[in-house]
């Protein structure tokens, strides 16, 4: 299998003056090839964010690089996008659309034909149970449904690569249910899938590889189960008994 993300020595610093500067993400390496699961796991402010930003192109790594379906992070940025999938913690949508026009309206900037459009909505839809609300404005639907529309729109284009910054937090368990599904779909379709989360019952149930982050350096790069077998608990214990070594 072919390795789709290559994160080389990334790194992420903030500021300049003295005792002002911020290292957020500090030398991270791994990798993650099509049809894989990686799960990059770490406490609140621990660098997964900044990480999955920089493998996006939102943010220029400081230093190292990273290659995304062959193509240079810092060097061609332009390819990278057309090649992901990234969905941001923080993306809203526009509430007086509807989500097939939020849709096809991200497939024209794709560059989408509408007979494309249209078939891939309506695959989006039965994949991700959105068929029932397809027609009603955003500013109408539950955060679960709007959650459920960012993915379609994340994958309207159908990239090898989805990087997904915790996809399913805050979600009720129906919904959160339903995009573990998609992300399972789209393991079996060859995609490679990068994601964080805070949630353990998804990493033993989706990831194939997992990293940890820590005060922005990686203490674990490796299979699920290396780190079940290094740790010798559940997963949860291991997290945490990574972290308190880490400290």
């Amino acid at each position: 299998m072919d390795e789709l993300v290559q994160a080389r020595g990334l790194g992420k610093t903030y500021g300049g003056g003295k005792g002002q500067r911020t290292v957020a993400v500090d030398e991270v390496s791994f990798s993650c090839r099509a049809g894989q699961v990686y799960g990059l796991l770490g406490p609140n402010g621990a660098g997964k964010t900044t990480t999955l930003r920089m493998l996006s192109t939102v943010l220029t790594p400081t230093h190292g690089t990273a290659v995304v379906a062959g193509h240079d992070v810092c060097l061609e940025p332009g390819q990278v996008r057309a090649a992901i999938g990234f969905l941001s913690g923080n993306t809203g949508l526009y509430g007086r659309l509807t989500p097939r026009e939020v849709l096809t309206y991200f497939g024209r900037l794709h560059g989408l034909e509408q007979a494309r459009i249209d078939a891939r909505i309506d695959e989006l839809a039965q994949l991700l149970a959105m068929s029932d609300f397809m027609t009603k404005r955003c500013d109408k639907l539950s955060t679960g449904m709007k959650q459920k529309v960012n993915v379609a729109r994340t994958v309207m284009h159908d990239p090898p690569v989805l990087v997904l910054d915790e996809p399913t937090a805050g979600l009720d368990v129906l919904a959160a249910r339903t995009i573990v599904e998609f992300i399972r779909t789209a393991r079996s379709e060859g995609k490679c899938v990068i994601f964080s989360t805070h949630i353990m019952g998804e990493v033993s149930r989706l990831c194939d590889h997992l990293g940890v982050i820590h005060k922005g350096r990686m203490q674990f790069d490796g299979t699920l189960e290396a780190f079940r077998a290094e740790a010798g608990q559940d997963l949860e214990e291991a997290f945490l008994a990574l972290l308190e070594r880490a400290a």
